[in-house]
């Protein structure tokens, strides 16, 4: 059984998306008087759980000054705070304590015609597109390591 060819457009479509997601994360953040990078360390916490400052600012690609500017800005704004380790008083952990109230609302819109686009497929196909994003999400995990470490 062959396989038919990819359509001519397929990396113009692709980058469309990708870049519609980003600028959604971007007002989205704008929406609830965050920082991009800061809601994206909310999604981190929340997804993950606790960590420390140094893998928070590694997942989200900052270094350290910035990284805890990110921790101060999340503790001030109610939405993460720093605790200790327990039997290591020289380590912290970031953990989530909230996400910005209307946060929900702000996104719901892009969920809502999100998930109508979704339920538009036949259960085989939503099972392709989840097994898709799962796999691309390692795959571009795994490529942001490659550009980090060369």
């Amino acid at each position: 059984m062959s396989t038919p060819p990819m359509r001519s457009d397929a990396s113009e479509v692709y980058r469309r998306y990708l870049s519609a997601v980003m600028l959604h994360g971007q007002a989205g953040a704008r929406a609830v008087d965050l920082g991009a990078t800061d809601l994206y360390a909310l999604n981190i916490l929340e997804l993950t759980g606790p960590m420390t400052p140094g893998e928070l600012g590694a997942r989200s690609g900052l270094t350290t000054g910035p990284t805890t500017r990110l921790i101060d800005r999340l503790e001030d704004a109610g939405y993460a705070r720093r605790v200790a380790v327990p039997g290591d008083r020289r380590k912290v952990l970031v953990e989530l304590v909230g996400t910005p109230a209307e946060l929900d609302a702000v996104l719901a819109p892009a969920r809502r015609r999100i998930s109508e686009i979704i339920s538009e497929y036949t259960p085989e196909q939503r099972e392709m597109l989840f097994d898709y994003f799962s796999r691309a999400a390692d795959a571009f995990r795994e490529a942001t390591e490659d550009l980090r470490t060369n």
